[in-house]
């Protein structure tokens, strides 16, 4: 886990429509990022 203030490290992900999201995409902005289970799976 990340403490407040520090970096994240460069990652990939894919959007809602599967284009490439990169964490440099962001630089010198404030990112929330927020995970959660898809709908009707557990976790």
């Amino acid at each position: 886990m990340l403490k407040i203030g520090t970096k994240a490290p460069e990652f990939e992900l894919s959007d809602q429509d599967n284009n490439a999201v990169n964490m440099s995409d962001f630089k010198g902005q404030k990112v929330l990022l927020w995970f959660y289970p898809k709908a009707s799976t557990p976790g």
